[in-house]
């Protein structure tokens, strides 16, 4: 096998390595009870809703924003919780276990 070959497999295993680490490491929490939580395009109320979150359902927090404040069971809050590509929770419906940032700031 080639230098380059063994180069390209020995990377390609460490990527591999990363996005397993990085995907173990996303922490999944409740959304209020008795919710149905409206998932927005962005990061406030002005944003077009994209899908409605069932009662009981769970969301990952892949970064968080600032964005519209909104008062929720889990108190008023500017911070919108990034759940997929494109997709925004208010984190005052998450339950968080804290008033502050929870995961990285979305770049």
């Amino acid at each position: 096998m080639s230098v380059d070959r063994v180069e390209e497999a020995e990377s390609a295993g460490t990527s591999e390595a990363v996005a397993a680490a990085a995907a173990t490491a996303v922490t999944y929490y409740p959304i209020a009870p008795g919710v149905r939580l409206n998932v927005r395009s962005g990061p406030g109320t002005g944003y077009s809703i994209v899908r409605v979150l069932a009662e009981g359902s769970k969301v990952p927090i892949y970064c968080q924003t600032p964005g519209t404040t909104v008062t929720g069971p889990y108190g008023t809050s500017n911070i919108w919780d990034n759940i997929a590509s494109g997709e925004y929770v208010a984190d005052a419906y998450v339950r968080t276990g804290s008033d502050g940032y929870v995961a990285s700031r979305c770049s």
